[in-house]
């Protein structure tokens, strides 16, 4: 076989991984030649995932486009993980009916680091960029910012379906919003990306990077579109802000027994969204209908907690849900917290949550005691008003949160 030939089926062999349970492969017969000259110039392609620090956490569901880019540098490529420090300032309101708010500094910043930490999760971070589009978007001047957005009419960014649909019901569009595509869009031209990958939701915006790189003199990117990870509900895309994920620094127990609340045909979604061709047999055991689904979703849980957690992870996390959930029993290690009480020698049975369950509210922790989910040492607690004395008590939220408190009194 030639070297001509031998170089033909590795494109062949790599087009077909890239395209592997994508939705959208855009930009396709181009990347081919570019794919071509890279392999036989020993240089890797350049492939940009980008994420705002919308959050304090990544979850399974970010892990869709993660893994694909996984892919990627399993082919000897270059991942690029971008870090959206910027364009979480603005704000992107893809999908939704009114401007995402953006975010203070502060909390840009401590999301971004723990971006970063996780991202490890699945890539190789050592051998990947990982980078932030605030070192060539903070430098531009307004003069290149101005130029940047002189690229792109109004008309072309009402094509976008959220922007469309708030257009014709009337409701405000702020011209802020109209930069986010614009930025994200540069990015792949400050970081010359040949590929960029995104979940469907962002389709308008990657297409939008290959117009701008042409206007900049660069060959377009290819784009590839993974589908949205619905949440545990079963209902919205995973998200945070919604409540419906699953975090990929959550413990073990949690994100076991968050995939075993899941319903059984919201299962057979995930597990080809999820496999990667890794799953090849869950994959076939869901295609037909699962004969013993609790099996199946036994299995998937399993493979969840091994693949975030490390091999063998998974044992504990399953122990740990057959004593607490389905035995209705404390798990054997409880974390112990101590709170110190006020002046008034007690304390509020919602600050007690929040601090030793680690809510993020008394708001959170009031809905718990509403939805019935509360116990103090095995009594359900249904009045949120309830003000502790000095004690030790074993707190229960839900099936899986456990603590055990001691309040005690100041000296």
């Amino acid at each position: 076989m030639s070297v001509e030939q031998e170089v033909g089926e590795q494109v062949d062999e790599q087009l077909e991984r890239m395209a592997a349970g994508s939705i959208d492969f855009v930009g396709l017969q181009e990347l081919r030649p570019r794919l071509t000259e890279a392999l036989n110039a020993g240089r890797p392609l350049r492939v940009k995932l980008g994420m705002d620090p919308s959050a304090a956490d990544l979850h399974v569901g970010h892990s869709v486009t993660l893994e694909k880019l996984r892919v990627f540098q399993e082919l000897g490529h270059t991942p690029i993980f971008l870090v959206g420090d910027f364009t979480a300032r603005i704000g992107d309101p893809t999908g939704k009916n009114k401007a995402r708010p953006p975010l203070e500094p502060e909390q840009i910043r401590a999301n971004a680091q723990t971006y970063v930490d996780q991202v490890g999760k699945v890539l190789d971070a050592d051998r990947a960029e990982i980078r932030f589009n605030s070192e060539w978007m903070d430098a531009m001047s307004p003069t290149d910012f101005v130029r940047l957005c002189s690229r792109y009419t109004v008309a072309r960014m009402l094509e976008r379906d959220d922007f469309a649909k708030r257009y014709r019901e009337g409701t405000a569009i702020s011209v802020h919003e109209f930069l986010y595509p614009l930025v994200q869009a540069y990015d792949s031209v400050a970081l010359q990306a040949d590929v960029e990958l995104g979940g469907t939701d962002q389709l308008f915006n990657l297409l939008v990077g290959r117009e701008i790189q042409r206007d900049y003199g660069q060959p377009p990117q290819a784009v590839i579109t993974l589908p949205l990870l619905v949440g545990t509900d079963g209902k919205e895309k995973m998200s945070k802000s919604v409540g419906n994920t699953i975090g990929l620094t959550e413990p073990p127990q949690e994100i076991y027994g968050k995939t075993m609340s899941i319903s059984d045909s919201l299962m057979a979604d995930w597990i080809p969204v999820l496999s990667f061709g890794r799953w090849d047999d869950l994959e076939a055991s869901v295609s037909g209908g699962a004969e013993d689904p609790l099996s199946v979703k036994q299995e998937l849980a399993r493979r969840l907690v091994d693949r975030f957690h490390g091999e063998g992870a998974s044992s504990g996390a399953e122990a740990h849900f057959r004593q607490v959930i389905q035995q209705g029993r404390a798990p054997d290690e409880v974390p112990e917290v101590e709170i110190p009480l006020g002046s008034d020698g007690d304390a509020g049975l919602l600050d007690v949550m929040r601090q030793a369950l680690g809510l993020a509210s008394n708001g959170e922790a009031r809905r718990l005691v509403s939805g019935g989910a509360v116990r103090l040492d095995e009594q359900r607690i249904d009045d949120p008003k309830v003000r502790l004395p000095a004690g030790e008590y074993l707190l229960q939220a839900g099936k899986r949160r456990y603590a055990r408190v001691r309040l005690t009194s100041e000296p």
